[in-house]
């Protein structure tokens, strides 16, 4: 029975998304969630927007590629297709086994997004992505597929068809549309086909096989060659322009034994591995990372603790400014701008905002800095895995040629958050311990959102998922190129192990039954992985909101808290414990064997500058350190009992000696604020001053006998001196040392940049709801059959409807007697219009209160503001 013959049978897709139930509509907003903002008066609207090219486009770009290769082949594909005929074009003549399981998949899919309706006798694209897809000499088909027939010899001269059709083989017939017809019959024909074909030349057989794969498009001379014109006789080629010749569709599918596809791609390429190692050994490496990951940040917040770099005008960081930090972090400059852009995202830096605006860190920095160590890992790893800007784009240009910065503008890539999730599902997926290769993550990337057009490996999507790899290692989400167990419990693969479905076809129950399958979302799932906290819980402040996988489900709040405590209990314990002691050493250095408390790391980083990093720090003594602590306000005892508390070796005697030297020294000579005055109860000393030739550039003169004046202010002529070797201190206008002791610089309270969402995020399930029964109440408003009222104003159909005053207030009440629905018009104070089904109650001053279908719920309408009434049909009232 013809699809014409069955009632139920959608005429458009508005019909068949009429037939939907409530989940199948809810599947297709939260796969296609642009199309619920706003959300639709009806269901008319839905499959009008559903059909506009941006949505379509947009829903392409998320299909993983068999289902994209099936749109594609039902895009070459009669108009409707029968399923038996796609199935032909996928599976070929052979009917590949893999391809035939697969198909009804796919085809699932494109009708649950909407991209495809009718049965399966009677299936269509949709128009815009039909145009999209379908082939033409300016956009060839990704098939490589060529026009039809029928399309080829559409400008052709009557004459010519008769002629091509003898040629062939062909009785001549009365008029070209049934010439056409028999000539694409006879390409079609697998058997007429081949018996034409045996008789061909071989150079012409060779042309043939040089356009099958396509492009099918070639050029010809005025007097083409014997073998051309064998070809063009018979129609093999048709010319479609001066010179130029194509392949028509039903000849290119016969030599390709009826696929549509030089290799259809069913099964998704496995992630191989690279190599696997012992869970606790990776564990313990992502640990090793995550602890130096934290040292480089806080070693970054300390280096910009009295002021960062200043703000370029445009926005970011200067070139040289990053240079300088890396100098700092003794880090490559791109990996001291990783490092920058994470602090940032995690909002811990950002601008002062002072008229000479620069970077410094935020209040926030404080008390992440108090945290316990694995919170404030958690904190760096969400931060990383919400965030769309991308650090690997510093140093790039963008499209005006304009140098990339780091923190600066145009470092947004929405895609991030969706690559770096995949990325890490993927290596979810593989057993513990498994690192995969690099290859065969970024071809099931491509296979799982394929681009439309020529591949390339430079393509945003493959370079987001190299600097995936490389910077989950920097920040210890790997460990040794396998994800760790930490990783594991932030991502929420304890509660989905194995991420979203995508064995397609393979003999899962999910893949089993008829390929008209509404509710199967079975295929989407390949292309997304499964959700990643946004936020470490109720004992991190910031909640990022991260923009969700194309249709895939995001973790509940709750299961983000339980999967940031979960992470912050595995990774504690593989944490080095800090340390109360260092380990003096007779060369004026200390050697701190671990990670040193707070306090500790902090007098200690004043006193002693650092020489070397690494699983051990080593600290070196030198009289510019030590006279920092003095200016700092310690004493030369303070020092020395600090030592001797913190210390597990005995405080060497050189040590000693310098820390006694230099207090001895220091505050010796004094330094005020006139200009600048030098004053010293050693006249000798000040004698040695004026004679050293390195003082001339302070302009020094003799006011007293144990006073000098200076021509430079008195930072600079501390500078000067120290320089020259002595140690002198500041004093106050009342004679007392000043203590300089650094004074942290702080921006004021700032949050974390938000992440830049690719298009609308997919509704949660309230609002799904919510639009639901907008849409099915709006749609039976639309819908639904109406008597036409005798004395109607005269109206266009599907205009509001239109009653005098007089009118719309008798219909009313009989409403009320009789407690029917009726449809009404109606203009809300804004002016919108609208047309809603309602049950009147009550009528009386001036106002009708009624039942309201469309909104369903009691509300109160101003008889001024209803445009008409109508009584609905008696089947509906």
């Amino acid at each position: 029975m013809s699809s014409d013959e069955k009632p139920s049978a959608p005429r458009s897709l508005a019909e068949a998304l009429r037939a939907r139930d409530d989940a199948s509509l809810a599947a297709l907003l939260r796969a296609r969630p642009d199309l619920v903002t706003p959300v639709p008066t009806d269901l008319t609207q839905l499959a009008t927007r559903a059909g506009t090219r941006a949505s379509v486009v947009r829903a392409l770009e998320h299909l993983d590629r068999f289902t994209l290769q099936t749109a594609e082949a039902l895009a070459v594909a009669a108009e409707p297709a029968a399923y038996e005929e796609l199935l032909g074009l996928m599976a070929g003549d052979a009917r590949d086994a893999a391809v035939v399981a697969a198909l009804p998949g796919a085809v699932a899919v494109l009708r649950e997004q909407a991209l495809l309706w009718g049965d399966d006798d009677r299936l269509r694209l949709v128009r815009t992505a039909r145009e999209l897809l379908a082939p033409s000499p300016q956009h060839p088909s990704p098939t490589g597929l060529g026009p039809s027939v029928r399309e080829a010899t559409a400008g052709m001269s009557p004459g010519r068809i008769q002629e091509i059709v003898t040629a062939a083989g062909l009785a001549s017939t009365h008029d070209s549309v049934s010439a056409v017809t028999a000539l694409a019959s006879l390409f079609s024909d697998r058997r007429r086909m081949g018996a034409l074909l045996a008789e061909a030349p071989a150079e012409s057989l060779e042309v043939l096989e040089r356009l099958v794969w396509g492009p099918p498009y070639g050029q010809v001379t005025a007097d083409p060659a014997a073998r051309l014109r064998w070809l063009l006789d018979r129609g093999l080629l048709l010319p479609t322009a001066p010179g130029t010749v194509v392949m028509p569709r039903e000849v290119a599918l016969h030599l390709r034994g009826g696929h549509a596809h030089r290799a259809p791609e069913p099964v998704p390429p496995a992630v191989e591995a690279a190599a696997a190692r012992r869970p606790q050994v990776v564990d313990a490496a992502a640990a090793g990372q995550a602890y130096t990951a934290l040292a480089t940040v806080e070693e970054l917040l300390k280096d910009w603790d009295e002021g960062g770099p200043a703000v370029l005008r445009a926005g970011g960081l200067s070139q040289r400014d990053l240079k300088r930090t890396a100098v700092a972090l003794d880090l490559s400059e791109p990996m001291a701008a990783f490092w920058v852009e994470l602090a940032y995202a995690a909002g811990l830096i950002a601008s002062d905002g002072e008229a000479d605006e620069r970077y410094a860190a935020t209040p926030f920095f404080d008390e992440w800095v108090e945290r316990p160590p694995a919170e404030r890992w958690v904190l760096l790893a969400q931060a990383w895995l919400a965030g769309t800007r991308t650090p690997g784009l510093i140093g790039g240009r963008d499209a005006k040629e304009r140098t990339l910065s780091a923190l600066g503008p145009g470092l947004d890539r929405s895609a991030a958050p969706e690559v770096r999730r995949r990325v890490l599902t993927l290596l979810a997926g593989l057993p513990e311990g498994t690192a995969p290769t690099a290859e065969s993550v970024l071809a099931r990337l491509a296979w799982e959102r394929p681009l439309r057009g020529p591949q390339r490996d430079d393509d945003l999507r493959s370079r987001l998922a190299r600097w995936t790899l490389s910077e989950a290692e920097l920040l210890g989400i790997t460990g040794r190129g396998a994800l760790s167990s930490q990783a594991r419990a932030l991502l929420g693969a304890a509660a989905h192990p194995h991420g979203p479905a995508t064995d397609r076809g393979t003999g899962s129950p999910q893949d089993a039954g008829s390929p008209q399958g509404v509710g199967s979302a079975q295929g989407m799932g390949s292309t997304h992985g499964v959700g990643f906290p946004q936020g470490p819980g109720d004992k991190l402040p910031f909640h990022h909101h991260a923009v969700p996988a194309h249709g895939a489900g995001l973790l509940s709040p709750a299961e983000r808290a339980d999967a940031s405590a979960a992470a912050v209990r595995l990774l504690a314990p593989l944490l080095p414990e800090p340390l109360d002691h260092v380990l003096l050493q007779a060369d004026l250095t200390a050697v701190a064997p671990g990670p040193l408390h707070r306090p500790l790391a902090d007098v200690l980083g004043v006193l002693a500058d650092v020489e070397s990093k690494g699983g051990a720090t080593v600290y070196r003594f030198t009289p510019g350190s030590v006279r920092r602590a003095l200016d700092a306000g310690r004493t030369a005892s303070d020092l020395h009992a600090f030592l001797a508390e913190h210390s597990r070796t005995p405080v060497p005697q050189p040590l000693t000696y310098l820390i006694d030297d230099v207090a001895r020294r220091h505050g010796h000579l004094r330094v005020g604020a006139a200009s600048a005055y030098v004053r010293c109860d050693d006249d000798a000393m000040l004698n040695e001053i004026l004679a050293d030739k390195r003082a001339a550039a302070l302009r020094l003169r003799r006011l007293a006998p144990t006073v000098l004046a200076a021509q430079a202010d008195p930072a600079a002529l501390l500078d000067g001196l120290r320089a020259m070797g002595f140690a002198p201190a500041a004093e106050s206008a009342e004679g007392d040392v000043l203590i300089t002791r650094a004074d942290a610089h702080r921006s004021p309270p700032r949050t974390a940049p938000e992440p830049v969402p690719e298009g609308p995020p997919v509704p949660d399930g309230t609002l799904l709801s919510a639009a639901i029964r907008a849409i099915r109440a709006g749609d039976l408003a639309s819908t639904a059959p109406r008597k036409p009222a005798e004395d109607a104003i005269a109206q266009a159909p599907g205009a509001l409807p239109r009653t005098s005053p007089a009118d719309t207030l008798a219909t009313m009440q009989a409403a009320v007697l009789t407690g029917e629905a009726v449809w009404i018009g109606y203009v809300n104070a804004e002016g919108s219009a609208s047309q809603r089904v309602i049950a009147p109650v009550r009528v009386e001053g001036g106002f009708v209160t009624a039942y309201d279908h469309t909104a369903d719920e009691v509300r109160t309408y101003p008889l001024h503001r209803i445009t008409g009434v109508a009584e609905l049909a008696d089947d509906e009232a």
